[in-house]
């Protein structure tokens, strides 16, 4: 074949040796696309991996850090209960206390007084006795003396 003839086959020529150099150029860029492609899956399918034991991590994270927090919340939730029952033993204890040393007192004053006034008639017997000897002594004196001032008959 000979070369062409005219310029517009010159031209021509000329276009188709531009389209097969881009034809060329498009099927190495395929060729790359397609290598990007398998890399970008091979990619997806690593992080696809990672990610899954990024979220077996954290979910056993999360786990551990969610019974820790239960062991904290029953070690608390104990010690403020303890303290609580503690509190309220106190005041019930100084509460019966109080309500038994009102009633006890008055009955204890009451007891205590009459009990020192047994005392102390035990203590000394003789006073009741002496009080009667003194009365019978001035009743025989009052009587002498009525009997002696009245005139003989």
């Amino acid at each position: 074949m000979s070369g062409p003839t005219t310029a517009r086959e010159a031209l021509i020529v000329e276009a188709l040796g531009e389209v097969a150099l881009l034809l060329d150029r498009m099927e190495t860029v395929t060729s790359s696309m397609e290598v990007g492609r398998l890399a970008f899956i091979n990619a997806g399918a690593d992080l696809e991996g990672r990610l899954k034991d990024f979220d077996m991590r954290t979910a056993s994270i999360a786990q551990q850090v969610q019974a820790r927090a239960v062991e904290h919340i029953v070690r608390r939730t104990s010690k403020v209960t303890g303290d609580s029952i503690e509190s309220q033993a106190r005041a019930m204890n100084m509460a019966a206390r109080l309500a038994f040393s009102e009633q006890a007192d008055s009955s204890l004053a009451r007891l205590t007084n009459a009990l020192q006034q047994v005392l102390h008639r035990v203590d000394r017997p003789w006073d009741l006795w002496l009080t009667h000897a003194a009365t019978a002594a001035v009743s025989a004196w009052v009587t002498w003396w009525l009997f002696s001032s009245l005139p003989p008959r």
